[in-house]
């Protein structure tokens, strides 16, 4: 007795049964559900617009590429993007004029303004739809960025993404250098430097909500006549890289109650000899080492040395103050993020007051982010300069073909007889034009003739 090869048969799907007592089998899973799922997982990542620094130093390290839109963790929001602010701390961060940099390529910006599209597990201050400003540490130039709920602001009713990146940095800053540091009370007075950029103006703006304080404003000469046309708070104007010193000794003999530099370099001693006695001078930045469009790390070194070395004796004896402001560091350094946004919500209720009104420079599109970082390094701004994703870039100027040697290229000479060609038509061209124009008829091939025949027979 042999045994069977036969392979067993497959085993019937099991019949369930129905209401009416018949038996159904279950489906099989078709093998396009199986595709479908794996088509889902093999899509490819969703992407964005953002301004990325490739390289550290150069403007040409500036790049819009697309990146992976960024994902949600515990207690961040994603917000999507209406505005982005600009300020001088991005152009240091691109001459590695600042501490704890990251790896580059990195999306640059470190403010933005645009509605919350998603919120992450642990928040509960915020919903899908607010409008918010927010101040990441980077990736704030992007169509939308992640951001840690503690560094996001809800907007008041009635400011828009625009009003609210021209306020955040510019008026805290100006807020927490008058009011909390500099202790700003009615009939003092204040000299601020670059009084036409955003923290400038900010500052001049909030020091006059407080009576009678005399603001001295130092700045490039081209900006005066724009800066007084503009109602800009200021009393006094000052040119920047003269000797303002005596022109401030001229009004105040004595003085000035408070410094607030943001040059560094010989500017730091400058501003200390004009304090008065009970006077506190502010850092709150260092401008100068920012020179030309490379890093220079001379420039650094002699803005540090410039800088004369105070004794705290020396400050207890002539009864004089000296403070800094750092407000990256205060945020994600020194953990004061809770400091920061009581200084916000001041700043937003002097908003909706009336009393402080930000100055927009200019509007630019992601890809014009180059001319604009140029435009503030040159420090031809007066007021905010603003990115907005949704604007449309600037038409780039053509530029003409050029060959392998890099020059424009110029039209090929004609040769000899071409132009004979040429000559020789034009030639036969005439006598044509001239008929037609003494009302001649113009001249016929021979068929002419024959052809009106045909018509004639046709007719009849």
């Amino acid at each position: 007795m042999t045994e069977s090869t036969d392979t067993p048969a497959a085993a019937a799907p099991e019949k369930t049964p129905t209401e009416n007592g018949t038996t159904e089998t279950p489906p099989e899973e078709t093998p396009d559900k199986a595709t479908e799922e794996k088509e889902k997982e093999a899509e490819p990542p969703k992407e964005m617009r953002a301004v990325v620094l490739t390289g550290y130093v150069g403007l040409k390290t500036v790049k819009i590429q697309k990146k992976p839109v960024p994902t949600v963790g515990e207690g961040e929001v994603l917000i999507r993007v209406k505005a982005c602010g600009l300020n001088f701390q991005d152009l240091i961060v691109r001459q590695v004029a600042i501490d704890s940099l990251p790896k580059t390529p990195f999306i640059l910006g470190f403010e933005c303004a645009g509605e919350i599209e998603q919120v992450g597990e642990g928040v509960t201050n915020f919903k899908v739809g607010d409008q918010v400003v927010a101040l990441p540490e980077y990736k704030a130039w992007a169509e939308l960025v992640s951001v840690p709920a503690q560094y996001v602001y809800a907007l008041p009713s009635g400011m828009t993404a625009l009003d609210a990146v021209a306020i955040t940095t510019n008026y805290v800053v100006a807020y927490l250098l008058l009011f909390e540091i500099a202790n700003l009370t009615p009939g003092k007075s204040l000299l601020v430097h670059s009084a036409g950029g955003g923290v400038g103006q900010a500052v001049a703006q909030l020091a006059k909500t407080v009576d009678n304080v005399t603001v001295f404003g130092v700045c490039s000469k081209s900006k005066h006549e724009a800066l007084k046309a503009n109602n800009n708070n200021i009393d006094h104007l000052l040119e920047r890289g003269s000797d303002y010193t005596s022109e401030v000794r001229k009004v105040s003999p004595e003085g000035v109650d408070i410094v607030l530099d943001c040059l560094c370099g010989e500017e730091c001693n400058r501003g200390y000899s004009l304090l008065k006695t009970m006077g506190r001078y502010v850092l709150y930045g260092s401008s100068n080492i920012v020179t030309g469009d490379t890093r220079s790390f001379f420039s650094a070194v002699r803005a540090w040395w410039q800088v004369d070395k105070v004794s705290p004796v020396k400050l207890f004896v002539e009864n004089k103050s000296l403070a800094g402001l750092n407000l990256r560091h205060l945020l994600f350094q020194h953990g004061r993020a809770d400091y920061v946004r009581r200084a916000v919500e001041r700043v937003f209720a002097l908003w909706g007051e009336g009393k402080v009104k930000p100055l927009v420079d200019s509007t630019w599109a992601l890809e014009d982010v180059v001319e604009a970082m140029q435009k503030m390094h040159e420090r031809k701004n007066i007021g905010k300069l603003v990115l907005d994703p949704s604007l449309e870039p600037k038409p780039k100027p053509a530029t003409p073909a050029k060959g392998k040697s890099g020059k424009e290229k110029k039209p090929a000479k004609e040769s000899s007889e071409e132009k004979k060609d040429k000559e020789t038509k034009e030639e036969e061209k005439k006598p044509e034009e001239n008929g037609e124009k003494n009302g001649e008829e113009p001249l016929t091939n021979g068929n002419s003739d024959e052809e009106s025949k045909d018509k004639e027979k046709e007719s009849s």
